[in-house]
């Protein structure tokens, strides 16, 4: 077996992350068949995708998606033809200068690096759709659809480390077994083929923590003839610490919003899920409530409502040594992400183009699964480091709001100004700030790394000392109510879920 040899190559999943990879190994001049438990999509459009796509291997198919300018380098790159194909399909790019504050606007000049700052939006079914679509037609990748995947082969090596072989798939009535040199998991966050082999004594270690909130998306349709707000002061995504919302401008006139509750705010999660409840919220928010009123769209959803959110990582080699052999788990099934980051899309694309490139490097199976497994810590751990801090920071916080008694110290008293009074201030008045902060939120840079330039800390400091009557107009407008006003004007209890924590 060489390292451009014919191997018998399988992904398990044909969602985004066994796409990227699927596309990815295709363009290496590589074979491949996936393996996917839901039907193909249907023929005729965008929106009949949207309706009647069944895809019950992705839970959040109909959730907002909004895809980082990351997956987009590697799309206008490596397929300007898909590219195309998006485009034709209503998918829309957004560039750096659309979302600038408003103040920034009259003195942006555009510098070279700015397209690496694109964004591609649209709905996730019609994002799948067309790159579903496109898989299928290149005749190195072949899909065998309705295919779940029941067990998995293995065997271990003379040294008695364990190597995968294929899996055992049900199709049609009928269980077989499909061999296999490498396979690859991308069958998501509900995957059981690492606990197959932790059964068999793989010892696949895992760090987990739990997002600590919960999301609630419906989507609308502009009315005939309307176009989309204008954007102003009034950001149209923010966060009131009991709620934090999104607008997510999608294709074919069309856009979701999401509602994200943290998990202790109990009367609010159960009320959120009522369509009346969620527009009323909608309504009282000044950054959507001009996208969800009703001369300007109407509702064409349900809310969606997911919850159990963790982030996970699953450590795959011990001290530098894989634990399996021919195994590459991808996507959601290795590193589970909180969707509020919108990283998931960009996670899988990363590691597919690493994953492509070791196969062609080497053909030792224990140098692909370290090279590999050190590829994705070293390209995506941060990003996922900075997640979780965020996320225990936020779940911090929204249990002290229920904590009448609680007064925050001198430390986190200074934290808050730093963060409220220093950086989003100052990355709001300066566009060279405000570029290098969106080029790690884009993951084209590590995260962070901006505020270790001195020149960078220097404007944050300065803008920080100038106080806030001096840089009143670096802040956006009230984002909302705050809880009591907004629970009262729902009929829901603003004091039920500090009685609860009291008594727990």
């Amino acid at each position: 077996m060489s390292a451009t040899g014919n191997e018998r190559i399988l992904v398990v999943g044909g969602g985004m992350a066994g796409l990227w990879t699927a596309l990815e190994l295709a363009r290496k001049g590589r074979e491949l068949t996936v393996l996917e438990r839901d039907p193909p999509p249907p023929e005729a459009s965008a929106d009949e995708a949207f309706e009647s796509w069944e895809r019950k291997g992705v839970g959040h198919l109909r959730h907002s998606h909004a895809f980082l300018a990351r997956l987009h380098i590697l799309i206008r790159d490596h397929y300007p033809d898909l590219m195309r194909e998006l485009l034709d399909a209503g998918c829309r790019e957004i560039g750096f200068s659309d979302n600038l504050p408003v103040a920034l606007k009259d003195s942006y000049k555009p510098v070279p690096g700015d397209k690496d700052m694109t964004i591609l939006t649209s709905r996730r079914t019609t994002l799948e759709y067309v790159l579903r679509r496109y898989a299928g037609r290149q005749q190195s990748i072949r899909f065998e659809t309705g295919a779940l995947v029941r067990d998995v082969l293995t065997e271990k090596t003379a040294g008695g480390t364990l190597r995968v072989i294929g899996v055992k798939a049900e199709r049609n009535g009928e269980t077989k077994d499909w061999l296999a040199d490498i396979v690859i998991d991308a069958a998501g966050k509900n995957s059981q083929i690492i606990d197959w082999l932790n059964e068999r004594g793989a010892s696949i270690a895992e760090e987990t923590e739990r997002a600590g909130i919960l999301y609630f998306t419906r989507h609308y349709r502009l009315r005939d003839g309307v176009d989309e707000p204008a954007r102003t002061k009034v950001p149209g995504a923010g966060d009131l610490g009991f709620i934090k919302y999104g607008v997510f401008p999608a294709d074919n006139g069309c856009f979701s919003i999401t509602l994200a509750v943290p998990e202790i705010e109990m009367e609010l999660r159960r009320a959120i899920v009522r369509p009346e409840t969620f527009d009323a919220i909608c309504a009282r928010l000044p950054g959507i409530a001009q996208w969800t009123a009703n001369e300007t769209s109407a509702p064409v959803s349900r809310v969606y409502g997911m919850g159990e959110l963790i982030s996970r990582w699953r450590h795959m080699t011990k001290d530098g040594s894989p634990r399996v052999l021919n195994f590459f788990p991808i996507g959601d099934s290795v590193i589970r992400t909180n969707p509020l980051y919108g990283r998931g899309c960009s996670f899988a694309g990363v590691a597919a183009e690493g994953l492509a490139e070791i196969l062609d490097r080497t053909a030792d199976m224990r140098e692909r699964a370290r090279l590999y497994h050190a590829r994705l810590a070293k390209e995506l751990r941060q990003h996922y480091d900075d997640m979780v801090k965020q996320d225990l920071a936020a779940a911090k916080r929204a249990r002290h709001a229920l904590e009448p008694d609680y007064r925050p110290g001198v430390k986190a008293r200074l934290f808050k100004s730093f963060a409220e009074d220093a950086i989003m201030p100052a990355i709001r008045g300066d566009v060279e700030l405000m570029r290098a902060f969106m080029r790690a939120f884009h993951m084209v840079d590590p995260p962070n790394t901006w505020l270790r330039d001195p020149r960078n800390v220097s404007k944050v400091l300065t803008t920080w000392a100038r106080g806030r009557k001096r840089n009143a107009d670096l802040y956006p407008p009230k984002l909302g109510p705050d809880r009591r006003e907004m629970l009262t004007s729902l009929g829901l209890s603003p004091t039920a879920d500090s009685e609860r924590l009291k008594s727990a």
